[in-house]
């Protein structure tokens, strides 16, 4: 079918009317309106879904680019008159403001002396694997024995989310004054988690393409099912929405990309990858780099292979060590993640090792992949394969919980090879409930065959 043609006949077709005053369809232009006044008013001021925490995520988009060697003094000239604008109820300026902030950190000079631009960024894969370890070790059990650990994976990552939904976004010293020291929910939990989504939307891809699945694929399935995401997806799904593709979807205009977006999806690409880590670390790098670049996309990996070679490993410390050989050496996440294990096996205690992490890393956005990366190397360290130590750990360490709990939660259980306590599962029950297009709730243990039957090795 030709466009024009289709245009042409259409309107050929077309035979005028007159409109009553409320047919005209002005007032759908003012919905629409009054929602986009609402969508940038969120940027400046918004409680995050689950917690009720504090966020500015326009503002953590300068403190981000800040981060990533840019001079973004332009841009926090923007913060104190969008604040006002924001009290003032003054969505114009609101709404000017924000576009203008956007362009200032678009064309912000690059700081050429800037510690992150010591390091090497990672553009694609095969650059990444020529300077990664990445060992293979067969998963050597039937479809039933590996069906039983998936399903015990997705049931902690489950619980561990739903633990920490209630938790992001706070300091472990507010956390501790309102909950004491926690040992298990803090209130009745649900499954209601962003983060699952694009897990099950890289299934899905998956599921149609095999192991020839592409970053496109991927990025299809997010369009289909995710209607909005928060920070780094939501940027990249607008890009796709406007026909920009990875990996440019995930760098393109988007200060958030090397936030937690993509190191939280990480477990499904080890998950159908089982012992596997080379494989593990291609599917996460295909899947990061729909919304993240470069170190967020690192954080993906790191996830992914610890993932991996849980199926294959008894010793949670040694699965660590795994994903820390997995980050290239040269880059900052590297740095990162090495750091935090390295004051986990000088300190004698979790918080010790917590304090010397925050002191670099603590003026990072909460929602940054490096803060968050430390809470899991701590995390499972100190936790050291006792599933209920690691969520005391993890929910204790504040930050983005929900995101870290259920990353570790995954890890731990599979290596472990044992369910998890029955005071995790019987709250949640065999339902997850996400707010996809089409997929309203689907069962975990069907989650569990699913994930058994995308095994890629």
């Amino acid at each position: 079918m030709k466009a024009w043609q289709l245009e042409s006949e259409t309107m050929k077709k077309g035979i005028p009317v007159v409109l009553e005053e409320d047919e005209q369809g002005w007032d759908l232009c003012s919905e629409i309106g009054k929602s986009q006044n609402e969508y940038v008013r969120m940027r400046w001021h918004s409680h995050v879904p689950g917690s009720n925490a504090l966020e500015h995520s326009i503002i953590g988009a300068i403190q981000d680019y800040e981060h990533m060697g840019y001079d973004v003094s332009k841009a926090e000239e923007c913060i104190e008159e969008g604040l006002n604008a924001l009290e003032e109820n003054d969505n114009a300026t609101l709404c000017k403001l924000s576009a203008r902030l956007f362009r200032l950190l678009n064309e912000a000079p690059k700081i050429s002396n800037h510690r992150y631009w010591t390091f090497k960024q990672y553009e694609d894969f095969e650059d990444y694997a020529a300077n990664a370890r990445l060992p293979i070790k067969e998963f050597k059990e039937n479809d039933e024995e590996l069906t039983r650990l998936n399903l015990i994976g997705w049931q902690a990552q489950i619980a561990g989310g739903a633990l920490g939904t209630a938790l992001e976004g706070y300091t472990t010293e507010n956390i501790e004054k309102v909950f004491g020291n926690i040992t298990g929910y803090v209130r009745k939990p649900n499954t209601y988690n962003d983060d699952i989504t694009y897990e099950i939307a890289f299934l899905k891809a998956l599921k149609e393409h095999g192991r020839s699945v592409t970053s496109t694929d991927i990025a299809e399935q997010w369009v289909a099912l995710i209607p909005t995401g928060w920070s780094a997806e939501e940027i990249a799904l607008q890009n796709l929405r406007l026909g920009v593709f990875p990996p440019k979807s995930g760098k393109h205009n988007n200060p958030y990309r090397e936030w937690i977006g993509a190191q939280m999806r990480g477990a499904v690409c080890g998950m159908v990858a089982p012992g596997n880590t080379f494989e593990a670390a291609r599917l996460a790098f295909l899947d990061g780099q729909v919304s993240h670049h470069n170190n967020g996309i690192l954080g993906e990996i790191f996830n992914a292979v610890m993932t991996a070679a849980a199926y294959v490993e008894n010793d949670v410390r040694r699965v660590l060590r795994i994903g820390i050989e997995a980050i290239p050496s040269d880059s900052e996440y590297y740095d990162v993640v090495n750091f935090a294990h390295t004051q986990c096996e000088e300190c004698k205690d979790w918080r010790s090792a917590q304090k010397k992490c925050l002191e670099r890393y603590g003026e990072y956005n909460w929602i940054h992949a490096y803060p968050n990366a430390c809470s899991e190397v701590i995390s499972m360290y100190f936790g050291n394969g006792d599933f209920d130590r690691t969520m005391n750990i993890s929910a204790m360490f504040g930050w983005d919980v929900d995101c870290n709990a259920a990353q570790v939660a995954t890890i731990v259980a599979i290596c472990n090879k044992t369910a998890i306590d029955i005071k995790w599962t019987a709250p949640i029950g065999d339902i997850l409930y996400t707010y996809m297009r089409d997929i309203p709730q689907i069962k975990i243990s069907n989650l569990a065959e699913e994930t058994t039957k995308l095994r890629t090795c």
